[in-house]
This record gives C-alpha cells, sequence and structure tokens, in this order.
C-alpha cells in the first residue's frame, strides 16, 4: 500500500499563483531590494500586532541579537532562556557578548518553565528570552509579572507564534519585544525572514540603523553611522511573498487547527495509556499549530523509529536537541543532566506532518504508521 502513496513531508509551503506573479513583478520593476513591498509589508505587520512599530529583516535570528543590542545587553550581562529551543536563541546572546543562562523547560508545554527562572537570576541578568514552542504562548502573566519584579527586558521568541494569542490578545500585540521568523517551514514565510515587533519609534529608528551598517541618511547626499551595525534588511522579492502569505495567514492558521484536531481525534483518548509516548497539549484556542510534536518512549529508538516512518512515506523532524548538548556550549561547561526534562525532550521529540494543503487521509495514514513503529 505504502509503495502506492506519494511521500508526506513534515512540512511544505503553500504559495499561490497571486503571489508568484508579484514575485515577477518585482523582478520586472528593477528595484529588487527594500522598497516599496518591505514598507507595504510593515504596514501591514503593524496593523496586525495593534499598531505597534515593526521592522522586517533578513531572518529571525537577527531580530532577536538587535532586539537585545537595543536593550543595551552586552558583554558583563547574563541573558536566561530554555535549553529547548533552535540554537539560535542562545546563539544571538552570545553574539552580544553576553552569557547565556538556562533553566529547564516544562514536561508538557515544552516551554521554559517560569518557576525555575527565578532561581538563576543574579545581579548580572538584564533579559529574558522564553519561545513560544510550536506556538504554544507561554504563560504571559507570570512572564511579565517576573520581569516587572526583576526588573528585566524581555525578547519573545515568537518565531513559531505568529497568530497565537494569549487571554484572546495576539502574540506581539502587547508586551516588550517580539521576533518572528518567516522561515520557509512557518506558519507564513518569505522564503528567508523575519520581523521584530518593538515598543517605539525610538527603538523602531534604532532596528533600522542597526539592519543596516548603523547608517543613518538626511536630505540628498547626508550620511552619518553613529552604532555598529550589520546587513540585515528584508528584500523586496521576499517581503512580495509575505504580502501574499498575510492574505492567507487566518486560513493557513485555521486550517493547522482542524488538522491537529483530527490528530488528537485519530489517536484516541487511549494512545498515551496503550504506548507511553506523549502527545502535545491540547490547546485549541490559543495555539496556532505550528507544529505537532509527539514524544515517544525510552524504549524507541528515536533514529531506528524515524527510518522506519521513513519507509512507510512519511518525512519527521525532531525540534529540538537540547542546546546545552552541542559541543560548542559543552565547551562553555554545560553538561549532561543539567537540564533533565530538556534532555528527554530533546533525545525522544519527533515532529508530525502538519501543514496547510494537507487532508484528514494525510493525518490518519500519518496516525496509523506511528502506531505501526510504536509496537
Amino acid at each position: 500500500m505504502s509503495e502506492q502513496l506519494p511521500f508526506l513531508p513534515f512540512t511544505k509551503p503553500t504559495i499561490d499563483e497571486e503571489t508568484i506573479a508579484a514575485v515577477a513583478n518585482v523582478l520586472r520593476s528593477g528595484w529588487l531590494t527594500s522598497g516599496p513591498n518591505v514598507q507595504a509589508l510593515e504596514a501591514q505587520l503593524s496593523e496586525y500586532f495593534g499598531g505597534r512599530p515593526v521592522r522586517t529583516f533578513n531572518s529571525g535570528t537577527c531580530t532577536m541579537e538587535i532586539a537585545l543590542r537595543i536593550a543595551g545587553i552586552g558583554a558583563g550581562d547574563e541573558v536566561i532562556t530554555t535549553p529547548n529551543s533552535w540554537v539560535a536563541t542562545a546563539n544571538v546572546i552570545i553574539e552580544t557578548g553576553a552569557t547565556p543562562v538556562f533553566a529547564d523547560i516544562d514536561p508538557r508545554t515544552h516551554n521554559i518553565d517560569l518557576d525555575k527562572v527565578e532561581a538563576v537570576i543574579t545581579p548580572r541578568t538584564k533579559a529574558i528570552i522564553p519561545v513560544h514552542m510550536c506556538g504554544l504562548p507561554c504563560d504571559m502573566d507570570k512572564l511579565y509579572a517576573l520581569a516587572k519584579k526583576h526588573n528585566l527586558r524581555v525578547v519573545e521568541d515568537a518565531a513559531q507564534a505568529i497568530g497565537s494569542t494569549w487571554q484572546g490578545k495576539r502574540i506581539g500585540s502587547f508586551g516588550d519585544f517580539a521576533s518572528f521568523s518567516f522561515q520557509v517551514n512557518k506558519n507564513i514565510m518569505t522564503g528567508e525572514g523575519g520581523c521584530l515587533v518593538l515598543n517605539n519609534a525610538e527603538e523602531a529608528r534604532l532596528a533600522e540603523k542597526y539592519r543596516l551598517q548603523g547608517v543613518t541618511r538626511s536630505g540628498l547626499d547626508g550620511i552619518d553611522v553613529d552604532v555598529l551595525g550589520g546587513k540585515y534588511n528584508m528584500t523586496d522579492i521576499a517581503a512580495a511573498i509575505g504580502l501574499g502569505q498575510m492574505k492567507h495567514l487566518a486560513e493557513f492558521n485555521a486550517k493547522r487547527l482542524a488538522l491537529a484536531k483530527h490528530y488528537f481525534t485519530t489517536f484516541g483518548p487511549d494512545f498515551e495509556a496503550q504506548t507511553g509516548a506523549e502527545l502535545p497539549i491540547a490547546d485549541f484556542e490559543q495555539c496556532n499549530w505550528h507544529m505537532f510534536h509527539i514524544v515517544l518512549p525510552e524504549r524507541i529508538n528515536r533514529g531506528s523509529f524515524m527510518e522506519k516512518m521513513m519507509e512507510l512515506k512519511i518525512g519527521l523532524g525532531y525540534h529540538y536537541r537540547a542546546i546545552h548538548l552541542f559541543s560548542y556550549y559543552r565547551a562553555r561547561g554545560f553538561t549532561d543532566g543539567m537540564f533533565p526534562i530538556a534532555e528527554r525532550v530533546g533525545k525522544q521529540i519527533v515532529t508530525l506532518p502538519l501543514f496547510p494543503t494537507m487532508n484528514e487521509s494525510d493525518v490518519e495514514r500519518t496516525v496509523a504508521a506511528v502506531k505501526s513503529c510504536l509496537q
């Protein structure tokens, strides 16, 4: 049977013909770098996030680093984050000259355990970078109460969370800095890219400097550089894709939600008890269902499981291996056993297919394959 079925990837972008035509128009225009499409996308994103200033960039990684720089984070400072994320979340802290400090994760949400954050706050702690894993928001009330108590800046790694909400408010529409990724596997994408939601016009101007070599222009020939910036601007080609994607964001997220619900229905209420695997939290109100994770039982070797699923033509990912176990971080003094929940989850987690052009039969096929490979 599986030999007759096409390969099902774990993610796949959805691009309509109107967007393809818009990109072609940009190419014909001769204005390929940052221009009117970037401005239009920033305006749409600002409206989406309740009128807050938004600036776009060529990745969702540099947005976090720039937020830290705007906040004045640098050498001698500590920034607390989660070991359960893409390594960029910690790398950007080091890029600023600051020191990453980890706190373990909650075993069910897989987000940073805010009760463990307070224990690692020191006089050097200046900020926290929480991650809204798979689009499931952190406890924003607890997060910002903690930040206020200790006078910490917050840079939300909301790379996966566009369209997610907290108590009816969109992630990014309130709080401190919020960083979103538009990498190709996100709920909306620009191929590569991201945006940073800021607090005021002054921060927005500083973000513009940091994204383009620190340059400030005035008049036709006035130019100055007063901060050390980089080359992080988004192209009009990418922005044209983003404008096309924004038209479908609500539709994409609604489809993801429907597929996630069908996953739970198809796995059934006894799946966890029967297999020892762990399903995600069934949050159908606040999560945008960027990804659908399961945590395999300890008796299952993840590599062997993934190989068997590939034989059944089901593509998987795993998000993520605990950051502190990478060689670079071990060299900075991190060791096995320091964050046991993140280590267990990072060793056994797999990401199942979830993207808007899937249908219910794809979900049923995936679940059948998972159950077969767990036996």
